[in-house]
């Protein structure tokens, strides 16, 4: 399945409404076998002068798990799927009835110590914090949750899932192996996010959101 402005992670859950006729065909054959199917980022920008201009792909996708789905009246579906694991996509089998493609599964690397890793974890979550207090709308609970979680390659994949609105930097994430690469990154992006916002409030001054013009 490819969808704009979307990069599924492992371990993320993500709500679908299973709606176009390919992708009910697909889910219906995915129900009746592994409940597996990959999600990937629809790559508008590229030239569509491509073989697959249609859809075209990124290299690197997700493939899920339907942990739970719920048909409707009208042949339509909600489902919940649970990221597995990151793939490499190697090819297009087939377009019809739905898409079909070949993947090979990729594996994450430390890329340092656990002691680094936790290091930066912490300062990634000190960031995000930041950033929500900075007056940044975050989901309380998904900061609980996130708090929670240890492993630093999990924390990344997870934050960067719920609290990251720019799908191309995700994208660059979701392909990025080494986890503390992917944590250097995701926290060098926060810091810009942080320091953008603190410049903003400072040449607003007292104003409120609705008065800027006036400024």
């Amino acid at each position: 399945m490819t969808l704009p402005h979307t990069v599924f992670f492992p371990q993320a859950l993500l709500p679908l409404h299973i709606f176009e006729p390919r992708y009910r065909t697909m889910l219906r054959d995915v129900l009746a076998t592994n409940r597996i199917f990959a999600v990937a980022r629809l790559e508008t920008s590229r030239s569509a002068g491509s073989a697959d201009a249609r859809e075209p792909l990124p290299r690197t996708a997700a493939v899920g798990l339907v942990r739970a789905c719920q048909g409707k009246d009208n042949a339509t579906s909600d489902l919940l799927l649970q990221g597995l694991s990151r793939v490499e996509v190697i090819g297009i089998v087939r377009e019809q009835p739905y898409r079909l493609i070949e993947v090979r599964p990729l594996s994450t690397e430390p890329g340092a110590t656990a002691l680094e890793l936790a290091h930066l974890r912490s300062e990634v979550f000190r960031l995000l914090e930041l950033r929500r207090q900075l007056g940044r709308p975050t989901p309380q609970a998904v900061t609980q949750f996130l708090e929670t979680i240890d492993d630093a390659d999990t924390f990344v994949d997870l934050a960067a899932f719920n609290l990251c609105e720019d799908s191309e930097f995700k994208q660059k994430l979701l392909e990025t192996l080494d986890t503390h690469r992917r944590l250097m990154l995701f926290a060098a992006r926060l810091r810009e996010e942080v320091a953008i916002i603190r410049l903003r409030r400072k040449l607003q001054g007292p104003l409120a959101d609705e008065g800027i013009a006036n400024n």
